[in-house]
């Protein structure tokens, strides 16, 4: 091999190297900015990731709503109609939430299984879910269909 080709060889094995190396950081960076969407029945079966943010989507349960006197702290319950997740929030609520309407929050889930919410989002009018929402509870559905024993 002549000394131009080895050079040549040399730089394409180092840019290539050099973009290998930038598109692993690149996608490290962007793992660690993701979050993922749980229902409250992924967070009862041990999916959502503890001391990592993630959102939590579902229907704010009736009659679970508890504010505190002293402070803007909320308590309320998220459930996807099968299983339900107790969830903390201190701060001004949207205009639009309600008892028994969507909700995404934000936020970590600490050890005693309450989900320590940083936003709440509630939906925009009567005929929105959202659709990470509406796919958690067909998906909380098709398992417990799956579950249920059959009448034969």
């Amino acid at each position: 091999m002549n000394p131009t080709r080895r050079r040549r060889l040399w730089i394409v094995s180092l840019v290539v190297v050099a973009v290998a190396l930038a598109t692993a950081l690149a996608l490290a960076a962007l793992n660690q900015n993701l979050q993922h969407f749980f229902s409250p029945s992924d967070v009862a079966a041990g999916l959502a990731p503890p001391q990592r943010s993630f959102r939590l989507g579902g229907l704010v349960e009736e009659g679970s709503v508890a504010r505190a006197d002293d402070s803007l702290k909320v308590r309320f319950l998220v459930t996807d109609r099968f299983t339900t997740t107790p969830v903390e929030f201190e701060g001004i609520l949207p205009d639009l939430f309600r008892e028994g309407q969507s909700v995404v929050t934000t936020g970590t889930l600490r050890g005693d299984g309450t989900f320590v919410a940083r936003e709440v989002l509630a939906k925009h009018d009567e005929n929105y879910m959202p659709k990470e929402v509406a796919d958690a509870i067909a998906r909380a559905k098709a398992k417990q269909a799956d579950a249920a024993p059959s009448s034969e």
